[in-house]
């Protein structure tokens, strides 16, 4: 099977930019956010999932990657002290999405639990600019023939073509903007964990997912180039490499390869730390890896702090 989000690209109609857009990079390096203030206790919360929450010498990633996950998040929510419109979000667990769009002549539908759903009162704005989102009509979707782009997606009848944005998002919902998606590969043995490639198609398609039925609930079900690009981030981590999304929706229209596209921005395969160490080890009676964290790497938090701020700072 071909890479998967050379494939989640081709079913969603999407440009992959490399890294950050220049909206959230900002945020990373503006010194007046303070985000460099935090470093302390970003370690300390790494440390606290790691080492000191478990008795075990090997602490399970089940335990420790959500842990940290809730860790980071409080330190994020820390901030709306600072800017208080950070209090209008709102955290959903289990929250279900379908969507379903045609491409080509095929029908397609993503469906299932969205991770863990951020939800705002306001919507992020475009990150792309009116003449970025044009010159993406110039760009050529990546063909896979002679294999079918949809050769290993699971083939159900589809008996009612659903469009829901799961129970998140109920009329008179104040919190009605996907804002962003969490996902915590914590499973312990690596094959039941997705790898990071496989990760970030699964962030794709879920980011892409929530935005259309956002927008389609916002503008119908006529396929049309949005007035107004959704805006949905992704972040998802096993608990030390961490991969950071931003998708914008800028058209339903997703039945031919021409015209304007979607846009994705990915910076993948962050560590928050190179390694942790719950017992020193020692060889011949030398200390030959210290108990601790070590290979700290505070940029990482920093990008995940710059998407929980952005819309707001």
């Amino acid at each position: 099977v071909f890479p998967g989000v050379r494939q989640a690209q081709w079913l969603t109609k999407t440009k992959l930019v490399e890294g950050l857009p220049p909206a959230v990079q900002g945020i990373v390096d503006n010194p007046a956010h303070g985000l460099q203030e935090l470093e302390e206790r970003v370690k300390h919360a790494v440390s606290h999932a790691r080492l000191w929450d478990t008795a075990e010498v090997a602490p399970r990633r089940e335990q420790y990657c959500p842990l940290l996950f809730e860790n980071l998040i409080h330190i994020c929510r820390l901030m709306s002290g600072k800017y208080p419109s950070l209090s209008k979000r709102m955290l959903a667990r289990n929250c279900r999405i379908a969507a379903t769009w045609e491409r080509e002549s095929i029908l397609l539908q993503v469906r299932g639990l969205s991770g863990i759903l951020m939800n705002s009162m306001t919507p992020i704005p475009p990150v792309a600019s009116k003449e970025e989102i044009l010159a993406t009509k110039e760009h050529v979707l990546e063909t896979f023939y002679p294999i079918a782009p949809t050769i290993d997606l699971q083939e159900v009848n589809v008996y009612k073509e659903l469009n829901d944005t799961g129970q998140c998002f109920r009329d008179g919902y104040p919190y009605s903007h996907p804002h962003t998606l969490f996902f915590l590969e914590s499973a312990n043995v690596r094959t039941n964990r997705f790898r990071p490639e496989q990760l970030r198609a699964k962030m794709l398609m879920f980011a892409f997912g929530n935005a259309l039925a956002k927008a389609k609930a916002l503008h119908g079900n006529d396929p049309k180039v949005l007035e107004q690009p959704v805006v949905v981030q992704s972040i998802g981590t096993d608990g030390q490499l961490f991969q950071f999304m931003v998708f914008q929706l800028n058209t339903t229209d997703l039945v031919s390869n021409d015209g304007i596209k979607n846009l994705v921005w990915i910076d993948s395969d962050q560590n928050l730390y190179e390694r942790a160490q719950c017992v020193p080890e020692v060889k011949k009676r030398v200390v030959t890896k210290p108990a601790g964290i070590s290979g700290f790497q505070p940029d990482t938090f920093k990008k995940f702090l710059a998407l929980y701020l952005h819309g707001t700072v």
